[in-house]
């Protein structure tokens, strides 16, 4: 990889870290549902003039709905009721590493991947070391951040799961219209849970707006369209291992930011969770470079 894509995919990575601590401090000041709503909204907004509304192939529309609701309610809201809850950001960061081992579960029942025994022992490690973070006395008696945790995983694999199937589908159009048919339900959820939204952002502090706009404007537009670009230039294969570094990141930051120190649960389950995380994708580019040598003999 050349030297400034190196230096691309590292900030990508920090930026992918970021979003924990950085959302952090935005649903300390406003409702988890409202905070998700903004992020998508933002979403959309950027995109619009990109896309202007243009759909899809006929057959690609379900999956983008079906994208849209399962990254935009199952994710962001998932992980930003998590935040609001816990205290510690880590192990939510670490949790999101599940996706990967979930990922494979999907596309073993739905598009039919083989799973080999080296991944079904990672996966069972991978979630061992989630139950090891449960254990933490700082979340053991909050079952339901746990449950919130596993559950922002489990979506954000399905949302990648349905996200290459529409391969095809141009990143604007997928990104605008994931935007706008996720905010309208989350605001509304917002309005009828959390109140009036107008009167839950008046007295909005900075901190909350760079929140926003971070999470919005840096985490997933440019994030993901720089994520797209690299994709131009190398194989997915090269380019996946990259995000074992993102928990690293993120609890780097998170550890500057508040000052939170790792327990002896965090270490040990992070260790097994990033650990499988990692040698997962090692499995996988391996099969990659197998299919590759098949396909040029």
């Amino acid at each position: 990889m050349k030297s400034n894509h190196l230096f691309l995919v590292l900030f990508i990575m920090l930026v992918y870290g970021s979003s924990y601590p950085v959302g952090k401090l935005g649903v300390d000041n406003i409702p988890p549902l409202l905070f998700s709503a903004l992020r998508v909204g933002l979403i959309f907004l950027v995109f619009l003039p990109f896309f202007k509304f243009k759909l899809p192939r006929k057959e690609m529309i379900k999956p983008l709905v079906l994208f849209s609701l399962t990254m935009g309610i199952g994710t962001y809201v998932s992980m930003y009721f998590a935040l609001e809850r816990l205290t510690i950001v880590a192990p939510i960061i670490i949790g999101a590493q599940l996706s990967i081992p979930f990922g494979i579960l999907l596309s073993y029942f739905f598009l039919k991947d083989n799973i080999s025994i080296n991944r079904i022992i990672l996966i069972i490690i991978s979630f061992l070391g989630i139950i090891i973070i449960a254990y933490d006395p700082r979340i053991i008696d909050d079952k339901i951040a746990v449950i919130l945790i596993v559950t922002m995983a489990f979506f954000y694999a399905l949302s990648n799961m349905l996200a290459r199937v529409m391969n095809e589908v141009d990143t604007s159009v997928m990104n605008g219209w994931h935007g706008l048919i996720s905010f309208v339900p989350i605001i509304l959820l917002s309005f009828y849970f959390e109140g009036n939204p107008i009167q839950l952002l008046e007295g909005i502090n900075k901190v909350t707006i760079f929140s926003i706009l971070h999470c919005a404007l840096i985490v997933s537009s440019l994030g993901h369209v720089s994520m797209f670009y690299l994709y131009k230039f190398y194989p997915v294969s090269k380019v996946l291992p990259f995000y074992s570094l993102f928990p690293i990141f993120g609890i780097v930051l998170t550890i500057i930011m508040f000052n939170e120190l790792l327990s002896m649960y965090e270490i040990i389950g992070g260790i097994l969770v990033m650990g499988s995380a990692y040698l997962i994708h090692k499995e996988n580019n391996k099969e990659d470079a197998n299919i590759q040598k098949k396909a040029v003999n």
